[in-house]
């Protein structure tokens, strides 16, 4: 019976997706608007994962849940589906004539074909060429996060099909490990701190009591939230339990019994230049999370060549504020956050303190961006403590984007481990990168924009993304919200960090640093707390290339608004130029830089024609 409910929904999605201009999605004609061509793509790779629908939450709205007690297919043969079902996509994509198109259509098609050169050149050749389950995400976190984050409850129902999903973690598990043994076989391993990190958490997790356990405390959080009480409420908890026993700490199980069997094949060797052809590997990672033909030892240049001009701009705040800077900058900063002065109590009290004054800084420039914006997100963003079952291995912040139907909020996670990691004079800078005016602004503001296909307002693009977040930190700066000498050496040690990470970054993966020569590089340049350090450096060993996107992608929007000033004169207009940057939707930066061109050539003819 409940087959055909699901049938029934999924028709009722069709009939939205008819009704909603983007028809006959499912139909292999083609379509005459490339715009609607990309949406029915879009459409037909959400509907083949109930996490992504669960998480973009955009059929909730109108009543639409067939999605929500399912999870997605891990397993190798879903990979090879998607592959055939992406490739076909990409045929049917590719028969566009871009002469035909308009402007705007011109602009997606650009990026989609980039996106769809970038992914046969993936899936083709490096598809098992990464660590799916490592310290960072993979399912063993990524699934509790999920359930906790996205899967909302507001009736019976929605809890019943949070129980089912529970009771599938163990077919999503298994197709996992299927994925994890065809790597093993081609050589393709984790180190071996990956190895033991991992299993630490995972043993965490199943030695906690169910009734502790995140799931668990979602649910009775969730339920209680909904107003669904009494004997009902405790029925639905003690299901939640019962799959936690039976279901959830089992596929765990499976998956701790692989890794501690695996481990001794492990090596301690950090960059992926061991794997298979790594070398040629590494170069398409940077390309991917770059969105340029940089090479790493271009890349590691750059870097050094940053890190030696910034530090130079630190010791200039330094030595005014009397501090002696014959020592190593690192040296410096390690001395300067230890200092009580900028660091809250190592309390419950002090970590919510943290996660107010972090808000209030929101709040503040949030109020205050009109000079630098004309666009802002409707979206809100609220602050939020890293979940304790993740915040040893988690990074020291991320976010994450708000729902598309306004249920939830954009929200910045703050990780408060490690107390001394959270100096003060570090919080404004963290705030803007993560929240206002960085990713929050960048990301909801994309999500916003109703013209652009559903790809472009979604599109994960590091280097324009991070280098927006980075770039955000300086506009920060530039609008007077970082006026104490302390904020703005906390800003340029935020800046430093991203240079460093280029150097560490390509260190590893090409020049064959050891873990530990990056750690013992990092702490000498960033000054920052060894548990973050040490975290960062991990970090980088498992996401090859990611952590060039940041300086990569600053370094490229500040020279593009350094050349529309310098063409433009008095006619140049930063509320403009931010216009195009965040209307457009991310984007690689090769296309960024042509979108840029031809807005200067147009602003010109408009300032010689007034």
């Amino acid at each position: 019976m409940k087959k055909w409910f699901k049938r029934l929904a999924l028709a009722r999605v069709v009939l939205l997706v008819l009704l909603g201009g983007a028809g006959i999605w499912f139909w292999n004609v083609h379509l005459p608007s490339y715009n609607l061509a990309l949406n029915r793509a879009f459409l037909k790779l959400a509907l083949q994962s109930p996490e992504m629908l669960t998480q973009i939450h955009m059929l909730e709205q109108f009543g639409i849940k067939f999605h929500q007690d399912d999870l997605d297919d891990a397993s190798p043969a879903a990979g090879d589906r998607s592959l055939k079902q992406m490739r076909a996509i990409m045929a049917d994509l590719r028969d566009y004539d871009r002469d035909q198109l308009s402007e705007q259509e011109k602009l997606s098609y650009d990026i989609a074909n980039w996106m769809m050169d970038a992914m046969e050149e993936g899936s083709t050749r490096w598809r098992w060429h990464n660590y799916p389950v490592n310290q960072l995400f993979g399912v063993q976190n990524n699934f509790p996060s999920f359930m906790e984050s996205a899967h909302a409850i507001e009736t019976v129902g929605d809890a019943e099909d949070y129980n089912t999903r529970l009771s599938k973690v163990g077919w999503k598990f298994d197709g996992v490990l299927q994925g994890l043994k065809i790597r093993e076989e081609k050589g393709i391993l984790p180190p071996t701190f990956v190895v033991d990190k991992v299993l630490e958490e995972m043993e965490k997790f199943v030695a906690q009591p169910v009734e502790e356990n995140i799931l668990y405390r979602s649910m009775a959080e969730k339920l209680d939230k909904a107003g669904i009480e009494g004997k009902q409420a405790e029925s639905l908890k003690a299901e939640t339990a019962r799959q936690i026993h039976d279901s959830v700490y089992p596929a765990y199980g499976k998956l701790i019994a692989y890794f501690k069997a695996v481990r001794p094949k492990t090596t301690t060797d950090a960059g992926v230049w061991k794997l298979p052809d790594g070398d040629a590997f590494y170069r398409f990672s940077l390309k991917m999370m770059t969105t340029t033909d940089l090479d790493p030892d271009e890349i590691h240049q750059i870097g050094l060549n940053e890190v030696a001009r910034i530090e130079g701009e630190m010791r200039a705040i330094l030595q005014q504020e009397g501090y002696d800077t014959t020592q190593p900058i690192g040296q410096i900063m390690q001395q300067l956050g230890q200092e009580s002065r900028f660091l809250y109590s190592d309390s419950d009290e002090g970590r919510q303190q943290i996660l107010e004054d972090y808000q209030a800084i929101i709040d503040e420039i949030s109020a205050g961006l009109s000079p630098m914006f004309a666009v802002m997100p409707k979206a809100g963003v609220k602050v939020e403590r890293v979940p304790a079952f993740k915040e040893k291995t988690a990074p020291g912040a991320y976010y994450n984007a708000p729902a598309m139907d306004g249920s939830r909020p954009g929200i910045f996670y703050a990780n408060l481990y490690d107390i001394k990691a959270t100096p003060k004079y570090s919080m404004r800078t963290l705030a803007y990168h993560e929240a206002v005016p960085g990713h929050h602004f960048q990301i909801a503001i994309a999500q916003e924009q109703k013209d652009l296909p559903f790809f472009r307002r979604m599109l994960p693009m590091p280097a324009f993304a991070e280098g927006w977040a980075l770039y955000a930190e300086r506009v920060a700066w530039e609008a007077g919200f970082l006026e104490d000498p302390y904020d703005n050496l906390g800003r340029l040690q935020a800046e430093l960090f991203r240079a460093v990470r280029l150097v560490v970054d390509t260190g590893i993966h090409a020049k064959r640093w050891s873990r530990e020569q990056a750690i013992d590089y990092m702490l000498a340049h960033t000054g920052m707390a060894e548990s973050d350090v040490i975290a960062e450096v991990e970090r980088y060993i498992v996401m090859p290339g990611q952590a060039c996107a940041y300086k990569i992608g600053m370094l490229k929007i500040l020279e593009l608004r350094k050349r529309a000033r310098e063409a433009l004169g008095d006619a140049f207009d930063i509320r403009a130029f931010h216009d195009v940057l965040l209307k457009n939707g991310a984007m690689p930066l090769d296309i960024l830089e042509k979108v840029v061109d031809r807005w200067i050539a147009s602003q010109a003819v408009k300032a010689n024609t007034v």
